[in-house]
């Protein structure tokens, strides 16, 4: 799947629409892009997302060649080496691992590296082992079916860290053009769709599919952090308004 430099990781994602997205959440939500791709074609096969959690013991080092990921590194301190280009990576940051390069895994710390790998995995691909020894993998989510609602045409791959602030009340009914796949980094909320109210919590992955009208709130006296790896097409908002919901897929 042809894809653009992994350097990406500085694009501004103006193709996110941003007055979109601020009709979708509260001013106090903060927003911050982590790592970024473009994807050339989505439809050449059938998609899953899948998350990892992986821990590489110090001075280890393992290879990855796979689908398109992203990585965000929770602790310790991780090389990422693409090609003739090296990088360090510190917890809290993220990277894009573009799909069929080899890209080598360094703990260079005196801990353990410990990250989570997003996967937009092919289906051809979905069982797949992410990485060999030493790599402690562990699978936390997968997507039961392919991606739907997908279209010719370039998409963007993205890794976003949202805060919900405290006591923040359910946010305007909004939907997903593409997809994102969650994950809880800290705190608790709520997520309400289809008439139901699902709390969601430390540790949690949390899946929405195109179109799924929703809200979120956090009724909690702490911030509600989230890691949202989104696939959108280009020149899309990722995030509507469902004053105009989407029709049924």
């Amino acid at each position: 799947m042809p894809i653009r430099s992994w350097s990406l990781l500085t694009l501004i994602l103006s193709s996110l629409a941003l007055p979109a997205l601020a009709q979708s959440q509260p001013p106090d939500t903060v927003r911050t892009l982590l790592a970024a791709g473009r994807l050339a074609s989505v439809i050449d096969t059938p998609l899953h997302f899948k998350l990892f959690a992986v821990r590489l013991p110090p001075t280890e080092h393992v290879s990855y060649t796979g689908p398109n990921s992203m990585l965000y590194l929770l602790s310790g301190t991780l090389t990422v080496a693409l090609e003739s280009t090296t990088q360090t990576v510190s917890d809290g940051a993220g990277v894009f691992i573009p799909a069929s390069r080899t890209a080598v895994f360094s703990a260079t710390g005196a801990e353990s590296a410990h990250w989570l790998q997003f996967v937009l995995a092919p289906a051809a691909e979905i069982e797949k082992p992410l990485l060999g020894g030493p790599a402690r993998v562990e699978e936390l989510y997968r997507t039961s079916e392919s991606l739907p609602g997908l279209s010719t045409g370039p998409y963007e791959f993205s890794l976003t860290r949202v805060a919900l602030p405290a006591d923040m009340p359910a946010n305007p009914p909004h939907y997903r053009s593409g997809a994102a796949l969650y994950y809880v980094l800290a705190g608790s909320g709520n997520f309400m769709a289809d008439g139901n109210t699902e709390p969601r919590a430390a540790a949690m992955p949390h899946f929405e599919r195109s179109g799924w009208v929703h809200q979120w709130a956090n009724p909690g006296d702490a911030p509600l952090i989230l890691l949202q790896a989104n696939i959108s097409q280009e020149g899309v908002p990722a995030v509507l308004s469902a004053v105009h919901p989407p029709a049924t897929k």
